[in-house]
């Protein structure tokens, strides 16, 4: 299957779903917007498909990822998130959603496994009760050295400031 092949809709999800369930597969999923990809997103998914034989992940939209995260996010579009996400090793599936939350995504799946970083607290993490009452669990993963594209993004821009800087400094 191509990397194209593995960004789904909402019902081709479902249907895959449905085949791991039959074949006795553990079907984990976690969400988020993974505007810049970074070394911490790799950790995450790394961690929770270890959980499990198939992960699907749910991405925030354009629209949807503006909405939570400010008017400058995301950086990078929806589909070419999408199709990053899908070439990574640890991902089997992608889903776009246009909500703020994936509580309606996470709803249709019940998948066995929920997973999202530990700076989220139980209480935090949306769709948990769904997955649990299907007979599912959460699972909080460490996060990787404190990373994160708001941190990512900072540095990018006191490095472009600097090297606004010097460069003016030699004209």
């Amino acid at each position: 299957m191509n990397d194209v092949g593995r960004v789904l809709g909402a019902d081709a999800l479902k249907h895959e779903r449905a085949r791991a369930k039959a074949r006795g597969e553990v079907f984990v999923f976690t969400n988020g917007c993974f505007d810049l990809l970074h070394r911490g997103h790799i950790e995450l998914l790394k961690a929770a498909k270890a959980l499990g034989d198939l992960l699907a992940v749910g991405l925030n939209s354009d629209k949807s990822g503006r909405r939570i995260k400010g008017r400058y996010r995301p950086l990078v579009s929806q589909d070419d998130r999408a199709v990053t996400l899908a070439a990574v090793r640890y991902v089997d599936f992608v889903v776009i959603f246009e909500e703020d939350t994936p509580e309606r995504i996470i709803s249709l799946l019940k998948p066995d496994i929920l997973v999202k970083g530990s700076d989220y607290q139980p209480e935090e993490i949306v769709g948990r009760r769904e997955v649990e009452a299907a007979g599912g669990r959460v699972v909080r993963v460490p996060i990787y050295g404190g990373l994160s594209t708001r941190r990512l993004m900072a540095e990018i821009g006191r490095r472009c400031k600097d090297m606004a800087g010097e460069a003016s400094d030699t004209e």
